[in-house]
């Protein structure tokens, strides 16, 4: 593998395409996929199992990973909402065409997990706990803690609950902890105090950081958990995904960070991504012509910082 100091997660391809509302054919997000393996993405979120009368956008779950090349040392991740999912997983595990990382759900809030999810959370976690059991020894566990900076029902979250779901998530076996901004509220400060409340109350997991950029504030976060120790972070082409805006908690703009330009901030402070920039390059078009429209990068639109400039001059 590539040496990096930071593992950026591809998000496009689940996270990015979930509230679009045309379906993306299956070749094409196969295509895209290996693409951003050819990028030098360790971690690619590649779908999820999700219920295809619920959301559509992933009915090819199953296709995709049996369509997509495997080079080593890229880990695909697939999202699991249920149990009925985890099945689905093994089964394609079994047929040898499975997701290397199965990504669980928790809410931080009872008020949004009531919303989202129609469950409590100790229900949740129930279930959570099953799935775990399950899949444990098959695929890479990722545990995900949604709200954890913020609720729209609820307002602010307690670091501490934030802290022993992860906890909780470690003593299931997993082996990261993804920590979701999803409402955007997180600032600098509150990253680099909850991560190390993390770091501390598990750390055997490893947390990676998923900011969305509704205030404008993704990229300084993304920093302050570099600041933190953080070495993981999750990221979209484009700035696309998030949660859909007509709902109630939508808020507006939800995307996530834009992954061209987390990557030219990251090696430009003299941080490995240890990605291919031109290959990013090709890739960022392909999400573009496969969207039919202009995304949300600036590096898209005004090319890469002076480090790499530097680099094709003396090329």
């Amino acid at each position: 593998m590539t040496a990096r100091d930071m593992v950026i997660c591809e998000c496009f391809a689940r996270d990015g395409l979930q509230h679009e509302p045309d379906f993306v054919p299956t070749a094409t997000k196969i295509a895209l996929i290996d693409a951003f393996s050819r990028a030098g993405f360790a971690r690619v979120e590649a779908t999820s199992y999700s219920h295809p009368g619920q959301v559509p956008a992933f009915a090819d779950a199953s296709d995709v990973l049996d369509g997509i090349a495997r080079p080593s040392g890229v880990a695909f991740k697939a999202t699991c909402p249920n149990p009925r999912a985890v099945d689905r997983a093994l089964a394609d595990l079994d047929a040898g065409a499975g997701a290397d990382e199965l990504s669980l759900l928790i809410s931080a809030t009872e008020a949004h997990t009531a919303r989202n999810l129609r469950t409590t959370r100790a229900d949740q976690w129930q279930r959570v706990a099953e799935m775990a059991t399950a899949a444990r020894g098959r695929a890479r566990l990722v545990g995900v803690i949604s709200m954890a900076w913020g609720c729209p029902f609820e307002g602010a979250v307690d670091p501490a609950r934030v802290a022993e779901d992860a906890a909780r998530f470690a003593d299931l076996g997993a082996h990261l902890v993804t920590l979701g901004d999803t409402i955007g509220t997180a600032t600098p400060s509150s990253v680099r105090a909850l991560i190390a409340r993390v770091r501390a109350a598990a750390p055997a997991v490893i947390p990676v950081g998923h900011f969305h950029d509704t205030r404008g504030t993704g990229l300084a976060n993304c920093l302050a958990a570099l600041d933190a120790g953080c070495t993981h972070l999750d990221s979209a082409m484009g700035g696309t995904g998030g949660h859909p805006a007509d709902i109630v908690y939508g808020e507006g703009f939800t995307g996530n960070v834009v992954t061209e330009d987390l990557v030219n901030l990251l090696e430009e402070e003299g941080v490995s991504t240890g990605l291919d920039l031109d290959a990013v390059d090709a890739a960022s078009s392909a999400c573009e012509t496969a969207l039919g429209r202009p995304l949300r990068s600036m590096v898209a639109r005004s090319g890469w910082g002076l480090s790499r400039r530097g680099e094709v001059a003396r090329a």
